[in-house]
């Protein structure tokens, strides 16, 4: 029992070796202080963000960023306009609706390539190939969320009416998709898809993934935000931040570097094992880098003009806000 709890220190005691090493403290300095709100809380989906403060991406930078977690009570741009943050995070509908309201938001670099908002569906069901396969089912949608937008748009393209198909109003409970109630629910494919995923598999039921930009709907999710007055009057701030935030980005998805990141997550998210952790990550890396040589941080401007339009013509917002005003690539490339 003795040498059983050795081993076990002398384990913890390695890994907080590795992590040391991995990511020496920062040494005290005159740096520039920043606030950056995030859009969701400390997980995978945030590890590019948690990795350029730990790894210290930031402090070689001279910069010395609070990275402040977001969630459902946290809005990065208001934060922004109040001055209490100079950078954040937004989901592009976030983003749009601010500036229909006269927000001088700009965007200086778009995280996610694909939208990880995906719906899942049992394998034993008919497979969803066209989107008139959607027509009969019961769908899951957040009333007022980006996934209610994001089907009535695909419903609209595939020219079905809500008489075609059954609306089924989500909540935090899975157990209408576990107990069949409904067909398809909608997930983030890089946390609940895999959690749900998980405990299907082990009832014996394999799920798979109704994925909108297979259609053509290109939403986009989460992308870096700063206020137009900062990007014209402090650009080498914006400069040095946003390459800072990339670099933390790539290394954090670089697969070499896995090991030492699932560590560094486990920091931020205890309850969630490491197996499940890797998974995330991995699937994390191929929405924001679908492509091994695509550079992290590219502004996909048609997605962003084509977001404003589907929010148009949902009505979310009631004239056009010319997005493309509002996008600022040349910070990161």
């Amino acid at each position: 029992m003795r040498n059983h709890r050795l081993m076990g220190i002398g384990y913890a005691v390695a890994v907080c070796l590795i992590m040391v090493a991995a990511f020496p403290p920062a040494v005290a300095t005159g740096a520039e202080k920043l606030n950056y709100r995030l859009k969701w809380i400390f997980n995978t989906s945030v590890v590019g963000d948690l990795y350029a403060d730990v790894g210290r991406k930031f402090a070689e930078a001279g910069l010395d960023v609070t990275v402040k977690p977001g969630g459902p009570e946290r809005d990065a741009i208001k934060e922004l306009e109040l001055g209490q943050a100079q950078f954040g995070v937004a989901s592009a509908d976030q983003v749009i609706r601010a500036m229909a309201k006269g927000s001088p938001v700009v965007v200086i670099a778009q995280l996610f390539q694909i939208n990880p908002l995906q719906w899942i569906y049992r394998k034993t069901d008919p497979p969803i190939t066209r989107l008139e396969d959607l027509r009969g089912r019961t769908i899951g949608i957040t009333y007022g969320g980006n996934d209610e937008t994001i089907m009535r748009t695909l419903l609209a393209k595939a020219k079905l009416t809500e008489q075609d198909v059954r609306l089924f109003s989500v909540r935090y409970d899975y157990t209408p998709f576990y107990q069949k109630t409904v067909d398809i629910w909608p997930v983030y494919r890089n946390t609940q898809g895999i959690f749900i995923g998980q405990k299907m598999m082990e009832g014996g039921e394999p799920v798979q993934f109704f994925i909108p930009s297979d259609f053509g709907i290109q939403f986009v999710a989460n992308s870096v935000v700063t206020l137009r007055q900062m990007a014209e009057e402090r650009p080498e701030t914006v400069r040095k931040f946003l390459s800072a935030l990339l670099k933390g980005w790539e290394e954090a998805l670089d697969p070499v570097k896995s090991d030492i990141v699932v560590q560094m997550l486990q920091e931020f998210d205890k309850d969630t094992s490491w197996t499940i952790l890797a998974e995330q990550l991995e699937i994390t890396r191929r929405l924001v880098k679908p492509e091994s040589g695509m550079a992290i941080g590219i502004i996909d401007r048609d997605a962003w003009i084509q977001t404003e339009k589907i929010m148009y013509d949902q009505k979310q917002i009631v004239k056009p806000v010319h997005i493309e005003t509002a996008l600022m690539p040349g910070f990161a490339f």
